[in-house]
């Protein structure tokens, strides 16, 4: 798949992967929602949280030239979730989803959730989840254009806004 015309390479997060450039890019790619007044985690979350974050799930890395331009974990199911929707055992979820802001509608993001859906599906999953601010609404948009659908919806403490719960049928 091209990609701008540069060639990035898909990887598994690796402990010695700089925490504190994904950190960033977590920053970056997360600030036009905090220009929206959307408190999402990744606006303001320090390097021990993404460590936390990516190590408590299955992160995969977009890089290009040496340099990470993307980032996205995948989680398992989980029982004690405040989602209802994540509780399920057959529901797979995403986060930690950034593109470097100067690569988004470039297909790396799109790309990194393919991969996603094909390891959840090895990992038994039968849907893939994520949730994202009721507000940005361009983000629903483009997710359903992906074949999520709206299934519920989560209030975090950590976030400022309502949550729309989308997922994907997978098998």
């Amino acid at each position: 798949m091209p990609c701008r015309e540069i060639d990035v390479r898909y990887r598994p997060y690796q402990p010695d992967d700089d925490i504190e450039a994904i950190t960033e890019l977590l920053h970056r790619s997360y600030a036009p929602l905090a220009e929206m007044g959307l408190r999402f985690h990744a606006t303001w979350q320090d390097a021990e949280t993404t460590r936390r974050r990516l190590t408590t799930g299955h992160a995969l890395i977009a890089e290009s030239g040496g340099t990470i331009i993307g980032t996205v974990t995948l989680y398992g199911p989980w029982p004690e979730s405040p989602c209802q929707w994540y509780r399920r055992d057959d529901v797979y979820h995403f986060g930690q989803f950034a593109v470097h802001p100067d690569l988004q509608r470039a297909g790396i993001g799109a790309h990194m959730l393919e991969m996603l859906e094909a390891d959840t599906v090895r990992r038994g999953g039968r849907e893939l989840a994520l949730d994202t601010a009721e507000p940005a609404e361009h983000l629903t948009r483009w997710y359903a254009r992906l074949g999520y659908r709206v299934v519920g919806h989560v209030t975090w403490e950590v976030t400022n806004y309502r949550s729309v719960v989308m997922s994907k049928r997978l098998v």
